[in-house]
């Protein structure tokens, strides 16, 4: 279960990059601000979508791993994906976007509470 969350994660963050990112910075470009925010705001949404796929390689690591020290990279992985949720649906509202992080959270969250916590 854990690792279906980290794909899941996985497969976000590379919809987000390919899909999402060349959208964001058009439509980014073709605003009216500032070339330093226009410039941070492509940054962030790069860097976001990174910080996805980093975060589905070590919470697959500590999936395949196993024991505690899995569980708790698995857990930590998922509980933090959860804890932004409410962040993100309250400034931008649910979409597909929230509702695959959600999902990826939530696998993440019962597979880790499924791993066995002894190596």
């Amino acid at each position: 279960m854990a690792g279906l969350g980290c794909v899941v994660l996985f497969v976000g963050a590379m919809f987000h990059l390919a899909v999402g990112y060349p959208l964001a910075a058009k439509a980014i470009s073709a605003s009216n601000l500032e070339t330093g925010l226009q410039t941070g705001l492509r940054s962030s949404f790069l860097l976001l979508g990174c910080v996805w796929l980093m975060l589905a390689v070590i919470a697959m690591a500590g999936t395949l791993a196993g024991g505690r020290t899995g569980r708790a990279v698995v857990l930590f992985a998922g509980l933090g994906l959860l804890a932004q949720i409410p962040v993100w649906v309250g400034m931008m509202g649910w979409f597909v976007g929230n509702e695959m992080i959600l999902a990826a959270s939530v696998l993440m969250v019962a597979g880790g509470l499924l791993l066995k916590s002894t190596s």
